[in-house]
């Protein structure tokens, strides 16, 4: 006789998202394999943040702070200070998180080791745009010479690294990210440029198929207010085993507080 599927629904804010896509990738298969027997690099931003914690906690590694762990972030407009009434440190960038064969050689960032990567090892870069229907991410550019992701791409294309985007479903958008990409980088425009990225795409969706065995997660609705600002609704559907392990995954992460920078 067939299990019955059973279905769930949940309110994870963007901060427990992040916890949550952290636990999962540092449990998953690929990812530990890679730590144990090639090169991992975890480039800095908020969601890396909490997946590089996740991984060096998991591997007996002291010493990592998420507190700086970015080169920009987006604050309410006209608010140009942290929550904590400081201005981000840049001069405390502490580099991008290198693995080797589970060894965290610190100082280390994206652009000195890009061309030592080879086939079989992993880079996590995060995104700013997600188109969920078609499974793609596109990221800001600032830099004239487009920052990290230059480098990643000719590790990526040219050396077929593993590249995967840790993206919290609160950066989903509607509309074709090739066309936006071709209206915000026409000369005459301005702001930050955007570039669609062929990476593997990783959200909570994924997350909770990580964390549970199988349980398939669906967004079905979103926002709101107090602390639950782009907070999204989860319908998740799975038998009675799939849907326990779901459901303490997303409690555990649901006392996530929000980031701070």
């Amino acid at each position: 006789m067939t299990e019955p599927v059973i279905v769930k629904q949940f309110v994870i804010t963007p901060a427990a998202g992040k916890r949550l896509i952290a636990r999962a990738l540092a449990a998953h298969p690929l990812i530990r394999e890679a730590l144990a027997e090639r090169t991992v690099v975890i480039v800095a931003g908020t969601t890396n943040g909490y997946i590089a914690e996740e991984i060096t906690s998991s591997l007996g590694i002291a010493g990592f702070s998420r507190g700086r762990f970015f080169r920009g972030i987006t604050l309410p407009p006209g608010r140009r200070v942290s929550a904590t009434g400081r201005l981000p440190d840049e001069s405390a960038f502490p580099g991008d998180v290198v693995l080797e064969r589970g060894v965290w050689r610190q100082g280390q960032t994206i652009d000195e080791v890009a061309d030592s990567l080879r086939e079989g090892d992993i880079i996590l870069k995060g995104a700013n745009a997600l188109d969920l229907a078609h499974r793609r991410a596109a990221i800001l550019i600032g830099h004239p010479r487009l920052g990290t992701i230059g480098p990643i791409l000719a590790a990526a294309v040219g050396r077929r690294v593993r590249l995967i985007h840790p993206v919290g479903l609160e950066k989903r958008i509607v509309g074709d990210l090739d066309e936006l990409a071709r209206r915000l980088n026409a000369p005459g425009a301005q702001g930050a440029r955007l570039i669609p990225v062929y990476g593997e795409v990783y959200t909570e969706l994924e997350a909770i198929a990580t964390l549970s065995g199988g349980a398939i997660a669906e967004l079905v609705a979103a926002g709101g207010v107090g602390g639950a600002e782009g907070a999204v609704w989860l319908a998740v559907r799975g038998d009675a085993a799939q849907l326990a392990a779901a459901e303490e995954a997303l409690r555990a992460a649901q006392a996530e507080p929000p980031f701070e920078a």
